[in-house]
């Protein structure tokens, strides 16, 4: 283990939440807390994603049901967030651990200048020894702008930071072949090695977790995936065993651990594994395929056979093989009307078909991820 690291620890209102109804799990968030105090004692820069603001909200208020609107959702997460954020600010003040509110929405990490301002203020507050403590903004943000869940959210906040490890806590032990508490002969699984087991696993997994939470399995290995596109080592665990991240950074076998991906430590790559929804997808033929896994290249109108969706000139795209299976994300330099008339043309054939010279790529391999196993 190196003497300092970075990580992003994610808990879920599944662990931080009692079995019933206004009951809240203080033995488990007061270990929480101090294992990441201990953490920061030796040296690691830390930062929390905490679900939890509407589940609490709902407490406060004799709610017996999750939200549906999200003019409700909103107004339960305000009452909520403020009641997180004080039995934080307790439980860490008694150790003398200053922390941070950062609340976030995808416009943040979508607008480079405000990714590039959400980075320096993580940075600032890490090298003060502060503790961020983040969540999404639900007050403000509208459906469009939304993460969805703090799986996706913490998976991007530990791209964004350039982070080594992704902690996900939620309420088992590790990643199963099935459900273990319905199924007593699920299996467990150790270790993810190469992205394509993820997909295989999403094709799968479950859907919502919990009835307080957002996220079930297939958030997490969503995450998961992001993460790991990004460099950052991911690790799903039992949330009501924090100190299973000391272990984890120790070297110990712990939980469902994926490998990262190789990946150049470039802000601006990070940024549109991080900041970018993908607005579309473009399908490649073997030789263009090949070109991008292997060749370094920048992609082609020549080699793309199929686009799907109505994006911009300069949004994110997901760059699928022939069977549809994700290989990159990159930013697009046309929009979709005007590949749909380019694709499987040449370079030189582009100013003829649209009536004005464009640029020769339709994706350039600076602003290209690598997004699958590296053969």
């Amino acid at each position: 283990m190196s003497s300092a690291q970075t990580l992003v620890v994610k808990i879920g209102t599944s662990s931080l939440t009692g079995g019933g109804f206004g009951q809240f799990a203080l033995s488990t968030l007061a270990a929480l807390v101090e294992t990441l105090c201990m953490l920061r004692q030796q040296g690691h820069q830390v930062v929390l994603v905490s679900s939890g603001a509407v589940g609490i909200g709902c407490r406060r208020l004799h709610l017996s049901d999750r939200p549906k609107t999200l003019a409700m959702k909103q107004a339960v997460a305000a009452v909520g967030q403020g009641r997180l954020m004080r039995i934080y600010d307790d439980l860490f003040s008694a150790l003398n651990q200053p922390i941070a509110q950062v609340l976030l929405t995808r416009s943040d990490l979508a607008q480079r200048s405000r990714y590039v301002n959400s980075y320096r203020t993580f940075r600032q507050l890490l090298q003060l020894g502060v503790i961020p403590i983040v969540n999404e903004n639900d007050t403000v943000a509208v459906e469009e702008l939304k993460f969805g869940d703090n799986d996706t959210l913490s998976a991007l906040v530990a791209s964004l930071i350039g982070a080594q490890w992704l902690f996900l806590l939620t309420d088992v032990d590790r990643l199963y072949s099935a459900d273990p508490r319905s199924n007593p002969g699920a299996e467990p699984i150790i270790s993810i090695d190469r992205q394509a087991d993820i997909q295989s696993l999403k094709a799968v997994a479950g859907g919502q977790g919990s009835a307080w939470g957002t996220g079930g399995m297939l958030t997490k290995l969503e995450a998961a995936q992001i993460a790991t596109t990004a460099g950052v080592r991911t690790v799903i665990t039992d949330g009501r065993q924090p100190q299973n991240v000391v272990r984890a950074l120790a070297g110990e076998t712990v939980g469902t651990q994926f490998a990262p991906l190789p990946q150049p430590n470039r802000a601006r790559k990070r940024w549109i594994v991080a900041g970018l929804p993908p607005a579309g997808r473009l399908y490649l033929d073997p030789g263009a395929t090949k070109a991008i896994l292997t060749g370094g290249k920048s992609l082609l109108a020549a080699g793309i056979t199929r686009i799907e969706g109505d994006f911009e000139a300069q949004d994110a795209v997901v760059i699928c093989d022939t069977s549809g299976t994700d290989i990159a994300r990159g930013i697009v330099n046309y929009n979709a009307a005007e590949l749909q008339r380019i694709l499987g043309h040449r370079s030189e054939d582009i100013a003829n078909i649209l009536g004005y010279a464009g640029v020769d790529t339709v994706v350039h391999r600076d602003n290209l991820v690598i997004a699958t196993d590296p053969e």
